[in-house]
């Protein structure tokens, strides 16, 4: 029988991205437009895709936790301790490790010294095994395939071995990133409830800032969304893009200065959200996460919160503006945005500090009328 031709898609392994559960369609539409990526599967979390070529721009992706090339996967477990000699299998015959390592090598070059190594393993879900026998498993696998001479590390390591077992699914990779994705290096003050950076990202990039736009954030914490803001510009060439923030808290100002530095001339000042110093239809993006839950207020009163804040963002909003907003209290939120007829046009559901939330995108209607009008007046 002739040999078939390999396809282009075979000469590369594919690659998976750790992701925000939740915002997996975020993550993967930034593959596809900025990296011209293919997405092969989506699970909770995860986002499997390819690429033509694979280089160190795969780590520039802001929405995303980490980058692992695939080695092997599999939704197949059974949650009995016959899954751990099929780990072993898995990660011993399924991989071609040689390219796996010699395409890990181009991204993370050699460091001086001895190579070092860490495997890691997580689990979530019932299994008829613990996460140190999956790991062993995997271990077992990978025997006579890391060369000799390579130091095991628990921290640091040059290359990573990982394994993410979800309930059925599995998944095994080499870590590309390391921690500046998910943390990055800008983030050195934080406040309270801070933004995960990954999350801030993927509410701009909601947002749709275009050139010449006004982008406001009037509850800026510790400035992560108008950093995001700033880096998604800068990354698209994007000039004459105003950012604005503020926060009611001095130490939130100061986090958010020293955070941004001089970068995008953003301006912050010092303000009462519910009272902001800037003109009525004068910005064209909202993008915020106002305090929810149990981080900052009690409750009951996050309902009256969020009808003041809504008035104050529909004042300043140009018709047809968009926000993004995030929340756990969404039904408050849908209330407190209701007498001005802003349109949800899109509502992803996520678990922010392990509480759930929604990130919704919000249209305000064009022209004169979004504003309520009292018959008495």
């Amino acid at each position: 029988m002739a040999r078939r031709a390999p396809d282009a898609d075979a000469e590369l392994p594919a690659l998976y991205a750790h992701v925000h559960p939740g915002l997996e369609s975020v993550a993967a539409d930034e593959i596809t437009r900025d990296l011209q990526g293919e997405i092969k599967r989506t699970e909770r979390g995860v986002v499997v895709f390819r690429l033509r070529s694979i280089d160190p721009d795969v780590l520039k992706l802001r929405t995303t936790e980490d980058i692992y090339l695939l080695a092997w996967g599999t939704g197949s477990l059974t949650y009995k301790a016959n899954d751990l000699e099929q780990i072993k299998k898995w990660t011993a015959n399924k991989p071609d490790w040689p390219q796996l390592f010699r395409i890990h090598h181009s991204i993370r070059p050699k460091v001086k010294g001895k190579p070092t190594f860490h495997l890691v393993a997580q689990m979530t879900g019932e299994h008829g095994y613990r996460r140190v026998d999956a790991l062993d498993a995997m271990a077992d696998g990978l025997h006579g395939i890391v060369p000799v001479g390579w130091v095991p590390a628990e921290e640091n390591a040059w290359l990573e071995i990982w394994m993410t077992i979800t309930g059925k699914t599995a998944v095994s990779g080499l870590r590309l990133s390391d921690r500046t994705m998910r943390h990055r290096t800008y983030k050195t003050d934080h406040v309270a409830a801070s933004l995960r950076p990954t999350v801030a990202a993927s509410m701009v990039r909601l947002a749709g800032i275009a050139p010449g736009m006004t982008v406001l954030d009037p509850l800026c914490g510790a400035g992560t969304i108008l950093a995001e803001a700033i880096a998604l510009c800068e990354q698209r060439r994007m000039r004459d893009v105003k950012y604005l923030g503020g926060d009611i808290d001095p130490n939130a100002v100061f986090c958010t200065k020293e955070n941004l530095g001089n970068r995008g001339g953003a301006v912050v000042e010092r303000w009462d959200a519910m009272e902001l110093p800037l003109s009525g239809e004068s910005v064209d993006r909202i993008i915020c996460n106002p305090p929810f839950g149990k981080q900052l207020l009690k409750p009951e009163q996050i309902p009256d919160l969020y009808v003041d804040l809504a008035k104050e963002w529909d004042r300043v909003l140009k018709p047809g503006g968009r926000a993004v907003i995030l929340v756990a209290e969404q039904d408050d939120l849908r209330a407190a945005v209701k007498p001005f007829e802003w349109k949800a046009t899109r509502e992803l559901k996520v678990r922010i500090l392990g509480q759930a939330a929604v990130m919704s995108v919000w249209q305000k209607p064009e022209g004169y009328g979004s504003m309520p009008v009292s018959l008495d007046e």
